[in-house]
């Protein structure tokens, strides 16, 4: 996805992965029921603050927690946008 959202500082756009729609024995999960995604794939990173540059990269999926970043809406899609020290590591 190409987006002309440039974050600020040592702020990440990423991509949810989406969440499961069954079980490994193959049921289905309401959607009511599904859990948040806990890994993406960065889409836009800052320039970093001056004395820390950024680590991760365009293109890079990440792992981060349950209730990190804020949920906003571009282009139909929901996407996260949150700081890189709320993410726990690089896939």
């Amino acid at each position: 996805m190409s987006t002309k959202f440039k974050p600020l500082a040592d702020r990440v756009l990423i991509e949810p992965v989406a969440a499961e729609q069954k079980t490994a024995s193959g049921i289905f999960i309401p959607d009511t029921a599904k859990e948040k995604p806990l890994k993406g794939t960065v889409i836009a990173i800052g320039d970093g603050k001056k004395d820390e540059p950024m680590t991760v990269k365009v293109g890079d999926t990440v792992l981060f927690g349950q209730y990190s970043g804020t949920e906003i809406k571009m282009d139909g899609q929901t996407l996260l946008i949150m700081k890189e020290a709320d993410i726990y590591g690089i896939f």
